[in-house]
């Protein structure tokens, strides 16, 4: 089976979608698949990532608002692209406008919509969530829910790797729409990189005494994670307690994210690591990850602390709170700052203690990429062997 994988998320520099699939691309052979994946670039390019597995470029613009994602422009060259390719089955990694082209090419191919993004919870829910509701911010948005239900008519499946995603979508009579839980890179990420000496090193640089309590945050720095808001949470419960937090990332919000640290020395920001293994061993020597986003579509950085060992501590909306199932960490309200502050102060010390020890107990029974992958090419040979049977 040839997949075609047109991913406008993609972009050399990191982050989630990159890391799922490079992934991908690594892990599809041993299936006995072949995988193109389709993304805008500053230049046109092909690159053999391994047998059977290819990362085409086409050039396209920078996005405006965060430069280092490209976006496609050109419909005619992506439905050529298809053409010469001729897959037996097509992804799309976003519902914007490459979804749009994607589902005017005119063959007869099945195609699936990967959901790496909560449209809703990235954007007019974290707007407006604290004047109205859901329902209430649905209605001039309405436009938005009959472009989704329209794609669920066209793709054969809308693929959603949490049950708050598929449910909300289920709400609004979106159809086709399937929950496939993502995972984390095999055996990177474990309780046995935990390093004390890292550890110690890092509170020292927080100015603060081995027996403190380390934070670890890990995300792109832009608005809907929320840093300034975790940061004020943790100052807060500095009060109280001897704790502090080391943030790594990138992106164009550092400088308000630095500023808004700037008062306490117990807060870090170590900005970005392309260095996995780095990431893991860091993972794996914090105290508990904390997360701010609620529109996360599966929470990777969760379940790669979850991998690690590592509690966690979750806004209790998206995929992020999942990962804090199972007595593996805590959740709190959403966008609440406060609520935040008040549940670091119950649980730094003895329940983070305990709650790592039984995180480290479970660590390996985290779902991996390549059973995610697994799942999700049986389900894509069962939507092309139908469509054959059908025809």
């Amino acid at each position: 089976m040839r997949i075609v994988d047109v991913c406008a998320f993609y972009t050399p520099l990191g982050g989630g979608v990159k890391t799922y699939v490079d992934r991908k691309l690594r892990a599809v052979q041993s299936y006995g698949h072949e995988l193109v994946v389709i993304a805008p670039g500053e230049a046109d390019g092909w690159t053999e990532v391994a047998p059977g597995a290819r990362l085409r470029m086409i050039a396209g613009p920078a996005f405006p608002l965060d430069p280092r994602y490209r976006y496609f422009d050109d419909e005619a060259r992506l439905h050529a692209e298809l053409d010469s390719l001729a897959p037996d089955i097509v992804e799309c990694a976003t519902p914007w406008g490459s979804a749009g082209m994607v589902e005017r090419w005119p063959a007869p191919v099945p195609r699936a919509l990967i959901m790496h993004l909560d449209v809703f919870a990235t954007y007019p829910y974290r707007w407006l969530g604290g004047i109205a509701d859901t329902r209430t911010i649905d209605v001039p948005f309405a436009f938005f829910w009959r472009r989704m239900r329209r794609f669920g008519a066209s793709y054969d499946a809308i693929v959603c790797a949490n049950r708050g995603l598929v449910a909300q979508l289920a709400d609004h009579d979106v159809p086709s729409v399937v929950y496939e839980p993502m995972g984390v890179d095999p055996n990177r990420f474990s309780p046995d990189r935990r390093d004390e000496g890292l550890r110690e090193s890092l509170l020292a640089s927080l100015h603060l005494p081995p027996d403190a309590t380390l934070l670890l945050g890990v995300g792109r720095f832009s608005p809907e994670k929320r840093w300034p808001m975790i940061g004020q949470a943790v100052t807060a419960a500095g009060y109280q307690h001897k704790v502090g937090m080391v943030l790594v990332g990138e992106g164009r919000r550092r400088p308000q994210i630095e500023r808004s640290f700037a008062g306490n020395p117990h807060l870090r920001v170590l900005g970005r690591t392309n260095n996995r293994d780095e990431l893991a061993s860091l993972m794996a020597s914090a105290d508990a990850l904390v997360h701010g986003s609620e529109s996360e579509s599966f929470g990777m950085v969760g379940a790669e602390a979850r991998a690690s060992g590592l509690p966690v501590i979750m806004p209790d909306k998206g995929g992020c709170a999942e990962q804090a199932a199972n007595g593996m960490g805590w959740t709190y309200r959403a966008g609440d700052g406060h609520a935040l502050a008040a549940l670091l102060n119950e649980v730094i010390g003895r329940p983070i203690a305990e709650c790592r020890a039984r995180s480290a107990a479970a660590a390996d029974k985290v779902r991996t990429m390549d059973e995610h992958f697994a799942d999700l090419f049986a389900r894509y040979e069962s939507i092309v062997e139908g469509r054959r049977r059908a025809a």
